[in-house]
């Protein structure tokens, strides 16, 4: 059984600010002759490892709503300056756009069962364009209040 984390994406203002942050990140790990992998550094590791490990992602929270999600690869033990264990969220470059889902912000992370994830928008929107023939009805933000209302 498949289980996901959401986690808030602090000072990123879109998924387009969160792609270059992560790009940026890359080429600097990459100039310093570190693997150039998307790292999210955590203080604890997920209990239900197993579970995030069969075809987990982490769901993104950007300015109040769920957005966008990452395919989360593989689990990697690290040390912080004074010795502490931490763990290592080693997360795909993918960003797979999603259908918008309202959350309150929170510390740290937390579980996202797979019936309670948002779903993924349709390639083209993924791709950043806008086709009225495969979306039709009203912008993100006003779908995902009127859903949350229970209207759509």
């Amino acid at each position: 059984m498949t289980v996901h984390i959401v986690k808030l994406s602090v000072g990123i203002d879109s998924i387009e600010h969160l792609a270059r942050f992560q790009s940026a990140r890359r080429a600097q790990l990459q100039a310093m002759g570190a693997s150039a992998e998307n790292v999210n550094r955590t203080r604890n590791r997920p209990r239900r490892d197993g579970e995030v490990l069969a075809g987990g992602s982490i769901y993104w929270i950007i300015k109040g709503f769920i957005r966008v999600r990452q395919a989360i690869a593989r689990l990697d033990r690290l040390h912080d300056d004074e010795g502490g264990k931490r763990c290592g969220l080693v997360l795909d470059p993918t960003l797979v756009r999603t259908e918008l889902h309202a959350r309150r912000p929170h510390q740290g992370w937390r579980y996202l069962e797979a019936k309670d994830a948002p779903a993924d928008l349709p390639a083209p929107l993924q791709a950043g364009h806008w086709d009225p023939g495969i979306h039709d009805g009203p912008p993100p933000e006003m779908a995902a209040e009127l859903r949350a209302l229970g209207l759509l």
